[in-house]
């Protein structure tokens, strides 16, 4: 009994010693807190209260992210006894994520399917801000148990979000589909973790223990667990085969979350991935599958199937969907590197993925607003009806394709060098073919982004008056982010130094 009070006593001391590392996750549960009673204080009024405390609250947490870097000077910190890991790389992770999520806050209310929902948007609000704490969480985790209930964490989320607005049979399918795909994803992966676990007896990945103990364990089942738990995180990343939910999903919930799932999810499972297979690689002692030729074979299928999809694609979000399925084969090429560069790499192809996203469904959502429309067929001309908008989205497509300046160039030009540095070194026959296949299917991906800026502006159709309501809004946003690709396309020293 001593020895229970003494050990409970030390975990509280533990747990009080690390909580300064985790601030950034202590402003966000009091963010979330504030935002839920502003909503219920509110009521009907409270929509754009909340929309402020969160925006601002984000911008806030944002601050103290970036106040962490002094706090790793001496080196990374493991912290509440091991179960996260704060180390350069959460940090930039979190940060995109944040920056990403106060663009999404402001977005969300110029959705006219949200905009019109009888329920309002405060509870939205407040799910997104409580979303924020497990995807933080999620590239921290570095104990199966901190992994599998931050991922649960943003799993609920997401239900929420994607069913939020199932007023019609596309949306309440979108939203059970993915529940059903998500609860199956989240049970495999957790018969995973407990595998490892009952071959280890240890939780903690960076425990040196747990890869000698896999060592002495028949490989083959080893193997079957690590897979596992990859499928669950590849759920969240929408790699093949685990993104038979994307299209549909994507397609069926309200263009703002489609861009809500299309990246900060997607963002913070990279983190989580990178954190996971950190220990196989460099304690030693794994004798399982060859890791890198595992993911060379993912990303090479991934790059693939999601890019030669989208070649079939006329509605715009099914394309956009069927691309962030081929981009996520394009980012797994920097983790196949296994060193710092394309760590670096990897965090800015990232950003620049998740604004190029955001902005591309926000431009697709603006020509819905305003002209009913979600196939690019019915984009013939509209390029001369409104002309800042589809120059914006033009310049977006350009920098998902990564066509010179854009950032998106840059972001593949930054990946295509670590891959090949590390080619250099290795000659590995996978990294070779990860490259040729990426060379490959960024040609692919011009056949069907060039869809839309061919029917915007080379295609004709007789122009008519529109009775529906759009916002400049969307317009300002988008070019904004436009501007921004184009800028860390021609200086992405402003941006690559810090990541």
């Amino acid at each position: 009994m001593q020895d229970q009070l003494s050990d409970i006593s030390n975990q509280l001391s533990g747990a009080l010693v690390s909580l300064p590392y985790l601030m950034p996750e202590v402003y966000i549960t009091v963010l979330f807190v504030v935002v839920l009673l502003t909503d219920l204080l509110f009521r009907k009024n409270s929509a754009w209260l909340c929309r402020i405390v969160a925006a601002a609250g984000v911008l806030l947490v944002l601050f103290k992210d970036a106040q962490q870097f002094s706090m790793i000077a001496s080196g990374p910190q493991f912290i509440f006894s091991g179960m996260l890991l704060l180390n350069h790389m959460a940090i930039i992770f979190k940060m995109i994520v944040g920056v990403l999520a106060f663009i999404l806050l402001l977005y969300f209310s110029w959705d006219n399917r949200l905009k019109i929902h009888r329920k309002g948007l405060s509870d939205l609000y407040s799910i997104v801000t409580g979303s924020l704490l497990g995807l933080h969480i999620m590239v921290m985790a570095v104990n199966m148990l901190a992994m599998y209930l931050s991922v649960e964490m943003v799993s609920i989320a997401s239900y929420l979000l994607v069913a939020y607005k199932t007023e019609n049979g596309i949306s309440a399918e979108a939203g059970l589909k993915y529940v059903l795909f998500g609860a199956a994803s989240s049970a495999v992966m957790l018969y995973g973790i407990s595998l490892v676990y009952a071959f280890t007896g240890e939780l903690n990945l960076f425990n040196p223990i747990v890869v000698q103990q896999l060592g002495h364990v028949n490989q083959l089942s080893v193997s079957f667990a690590v897979m596992l738990i990859l499928l669950g995180i590849g759920f969240k990343m929408s790699f093949i085969p685990a993104h038979f939910w994307v299209p549909d999903v994507y397609e069926g919930a309200a263009t703002p979350i489609t861009a809500y799932l299309s990246t900060l999810p997607k963002i913070a499972a990279f983190g989580l991935l990178v954190n996971f297979i950190t220990p196989l690689i460099f304690y030693g002692g794994w004798t399982g599958f060859d890791i890198r030729a595992a993911f060379s074979v993912i990303g090479i299928v991934t790059m693939i199937g999601g890019n030669f999809a989208a070649v079939m694609q006329n509605n715009v979000k099914r394309m956009l969907a069927y691309s962030s399925i081929g981009h996520t084969g394009f980012a797994l090429m920097a983790i196949t590197t296994f060193i710092g560069q394309g760590i670096q790499a990897l965090s800015y192809y990232l950003l620049v993925y998740g604004i190029a996203n955001i902005a591309a469904l926000a431009l697709a959502n603006y020509f819905e607003n305003a002209e009913g429309i979600t196939d690019v067929r019915e984009y013939k001309g509209l390029g001369f009806k409104y002309p800042l908008a589809s120059v914006a989205f033009v310049v977006v497509l350009v920098s998902l394709t990564g066509i010179p300046v854009s950032a998106g160039f840059t972001a593949k030009l930054f990946v295509f060098s670590a891959l090949y540095g590390t080619y250099q070194h290795t000659h590995d026959t996978w990294l070779a073919a990860l490259m040729a296949v990426g060379a490959l299917v960024t040609v692919v991906s011009l056949f069907y982004y060039i869809k839309i800026p061919l029917n915007l502006f080379i295609r004709r159709s007789e122009l008519l008056v529109s009775e529906n309501k759009w916002s400049i809004k969307l317009v300002v946003l988008s070019t904004i982010l436009a501007a921004v690709l184009l800028i860390f396309g021609i200086f992405p020293n402003l941006l690559i130094k810090y990541m």
